[in-house]
């Protein structure tokens, strides 16, 4: 199974938020809270997934239980996850910085 380089879905992902923020009304971003909730939740929770996979990248599989052809894929699955548990928790705030932007810029539109 092919996956794409970690450095190509970063710029497809820079691609969608930049498109999406540039025009919110017709690029579908939401205008209801929850749903601008959602939006910078998953946001977050990309960028901790990213960052945890440059902190992984130099790391060896161990020795004893680690290797094989799998294991890359389940690292970034695993790594994935852990970004999802700590943008649930806004462990980091860009999540709010997110919605506090959006939240703006919805505005603006309506102006």
């Amino acid at each position: 199974m092919n996956t794409p380089p970690a450095t190509a879905t970063a710029a497809v992902a820079q691609y969608r938020a930049a498109s999406g923020l540039m025009k919110p009304q017709s690029r579908g971003v939401p205008s209801d809270a929850a749903g601008i909730e959602k939006v910078a939740v998953d946001f977050e929770a990309f960028f901790a997934g990213e960052y945890f996979e440059q902190m992984f990248s130099g790391l060896e599989p161990d020795p004893i239980t680690g290797g094989g052809e799998g294991e890359s894929m389940f690292r970034s699955l695993m790594l994935q996850e852990y970004g999802k548990a700590v943008a649930k928790q806004h462990a980091l705030g860009i999540a709010d910085v997110v919605k506090r932007q959006l939240l703006q810029l919805q505005e603006q539109e309506e102006k």
